[in-house]
This record gives structure tokens, sequence and C-alpha cells, in this order.
């Protein structure tokens, strides 16, 4: 039997009811840390030139200003497909590198099928992907960035979720050139779900990230690996980003941030805070 996800962060990282969700989102477009006005769907049939973005996965209070940046240049683009969403595995259970392969997921917005004839083509180019449904039930990272593409787009596509326990080098880059193998000719976006530094005064944090930043839009996936180790940058997506730099480079895309703000924007506090970027991959 398919298997069917009830939201697990509805009601703590963003609002459990329709109208108030909506509403929400629509604050995260409208604010001055935002784009500060409302998208308009392009469903124009052209060929689209986005193909990847990072986006935050923090409660929306925080982060859903900096998301709304990429998910308001995703809407004049048009409509994707499919949409693939790589997420890190925050709380440990399940396979190293899981997707799930049928059934739908629900949010206060609706239900999300997920496309399992492409889900079916990636597992057959890799072998280092597992079905498993265990890593997806309470991970957050995935879950947040569907009621931004459902308030874009009602239920006119469908998604890929994929989720990253094992962050290491290599298994970054084979998912990133499966991708490269399965989507080049295919109408669809990749997100990496990541937010950056955690928990660290906002100006050592901004810092930290800002080298992050350089090796992404560089399409430097060593140099990323490097900074991140080196600098002890505490970016939990960091195999998802890796593996968005190397689907882009393979389609001879470039990288620009769209949007970097942090908490302290919000509390006030700069003490510790988690920075957020946004960045589109574009052809």
């Amino acid at each position: 039997m398919p298997f069917f996800r009830h939201p697990f962060v509805a009601g703590q990282f963003y609002e459990a009811n329709a109208e108030a969700l909506k509403l929400q989102i629509s604050s995260c477009f409208l604010s001055n840390l935002g784009p500060k006005k409302l998208p308009k769907v392009n469903f124009c049939n052209h060929p689209r030139k986005i193909v990847g973005l990072i986006s935050p996965h923090a409660g929306y209070m925080y982060s859903g200003t900096v998301a709304a940046s990429g998910f308001f240049e995703l809407a004049k683009d048009g409509l994707p497909d499919t949409v693939i969403i790589l997420g890190p595995n925050h709380t440990g259970y399940g396979s190293g590198l899981s997707l799930m392969r049928e059934g739908s997921w629900r949010t206060p917005l609706g239900d999300i099928q997920v496309d399992t004839e492409l889900a079916d083509i990636m597992l057959s180019k890799t072998d280092i992907i597992d079905v498993d449904e265990t890593s997806h039930r309470f991970e957050h990272s995935i879950e947040v960035q569907l009621p931004f593409l459902q308030y874009l787009y009602g239920n006119k596509f469908k998604f890929v979720p994929i989720c990253f326990l094992r962050q290491d080098y290599v298994s970054a880059i084979e998912v990133g050139n499966t991708l490269v193998n399965v989507l080049a000719a295919r109408n669809v976006v990749v997100i990496a779900s990541s937010d950056m530094t955690h928990y660290e005064h906002a100006k050592q944090a901004e810092k930290k990230d800002c080298q992050a930043i350089h090796a992404i839009t560089a399409l430097d996936v060593p140099q990323f690996y490097e900074t991140v180790e080196t600098q002890n940058i505490t970016i939990c997506g960091y195999a998802p980003i890796a593996a968005l730099i190397t689907y882009s480079k393979g389609l001879n895309a470039k990288a620009n941030l769209q949007n970097y703000h942090n908490s302290g924007d919000v509390s006030g506090d700069y003490t510790s805070i988690v920075g957020y970027a946004s960045l589109l991959f574009t052809k």
C-alpha cells in the first residue's frame, strides 16, 4: 500500500490552518527581509532557466523571508513537472541515503504526489540510494519546502524526496551525477534544503557563511567541502548542496546568491544565530 505521510511540523515550523498558512507565506514574500512583493507564476509554455535552488528549512518566522526570495524567482520561471527535494536527515532514522518512490505527502494546503516513474528511474541508475520511508516520517527539512511550492503551483507538480543521513563527498557527487544523467532533458527543479551556520555570533557566522557561499557560487565542490571542514561551518545540508552543485555544473549552470539573513534579524538577538541563504542555479 502506498505510503501516505502526514505533516510532522505543521503548527510548529509553519501554520497548521490552510488560510493562516497562506497568509503566513504571503507575509514572507511581502516582508522587507524578502522580495517585498507577492509572486506571479508564469504559466506560459517556455523553456525554464532555473535548474535548482538552495532554500532554508527553519521555522517560517525566521527563515521564511529568505526562502521566499528563491521561490519568488522560481514562480517567474514557470511550472516544473517535478521537484526533487534533497534534505539532510536530522533524526538519525532510516538508511544513509533514501527516497520515497510512491505515495503522497500532506500539508495544510493539500496532498502532493510522489513521482514514482522518476523515482524508479533514479533508483535504476545508482545503488547508493535506498527506498526507505522511515527516514522521511519525522524529518522536517523536506517537508517545509512543500507549502511554498503549493502556494505557487497548487497540486500541479509531483516531487521526489531524497534524505541524506550520509553526507560524505563521494555520496554527494554520485547523487549529483545521477541527477545529471536522469534529469538533464526533463522539466524539473532541484531544491537543496539547508540552513547555514548554527548558534554563533552573527558577525562570525556571516564571515563563515560568506566563505561557503563563495565556494558554492564558484560551483567548486572540493573547495566547498574543504571550507566547511576547515572552518568548522555547521551547515546542516552540505551534502544536498554539494549534490546540487554537481548537478548544476553538469548542466553548465551558474549560481547566484539571492538573499542572506539570520535569525537575529527577526529576534533582535545576534549573540547566537542561525544563518539562512537562498541561492539560484540557472542555465
